[in-house]
């Protein structure tokens, strides 16, 4: 069963605000970056431009999470909707911009933006996600986060980074006393 829980959009707002092009992660980088984040049973995982859902199917039927994905572009609305009933996974859909989302209930984000979604959305994770959190992006840095961990993987001739970040109490949000971690780990794995 999929929740849809949609904001009213204008196909035309949609496709004029879309800041990042869909490039679909391969599934075992979605694996490793799951992993990386250290997702557990029962944990909230929100995917932050979910694309075709691939990150919602790996969180709920792989790791046992409940999955939220966050999707503003229509077309990719409804590929993900079609994997989530192919597939026979639960998730919540939310069709929206993601810098509008409540990010507050997760346990993990996982994200694969662009440096400057990145740039915008790092003081918004900093403000919502409660400590404990993790966020796992892809080839692009939290700017002012310093990572857990990083993992390189090689695949299809290209190397690419996985960044780690787990929420610390550093930051200064009295609602949420949350920060990033201070401590890197360099992982390297090939492919």
């Amino acid at each position: 069963m999929i929740t849809l829980r949609a904001t009213v959009l204008s196909s035309v707002d949609a496709l004029v605000n879309l800041d990042v092009a869909y490039v679909p992660t391969p599934k075992d980088i979605v694996r490793r970056m799951l992993r990386l984040a250290r997702v557990r049973h029962g944990e909230t995982v929100f995917d932050l431009g979910a694309g075709d859902g691939r990150i919602l199917i790996e969180a709920v039927r792989g790791f046992g999470a409940h999955a939220i994905g966050v999707e503003l572009d229509p077309e990719r609305l409804v590929r993900l909707k079609e994997r989530l009933t192919a597939t026979g996974t639960e998730a919540t859909v939310i069709q929206g911009d993601l810098m509008e989302v409540n990010t507050s209930s997760a346990d993990v984000v996982a994200i694969y933006l662009s440096s400057s979604v990145n740039a915008k959305l790092a003081a918004k994770l900093k403000n919502e996600l409660k400590a404990g959190a993790r966020v796992v992006s892809l080839d692009y840095v939290l700017p002012g986060w310093v990572p857990e961990r990083e993992l390189t993987v090689k695949g299809g001739g290209v190397t690419r980074k996985i960044y780690s970040y787990k929420v610390k109490g550093e930051f200064s949000n009295p609602k949420n006393p949350a920060g990033c971690a201070t401590r890197l780990n360099r992982v390297s794995a090939g492919t």
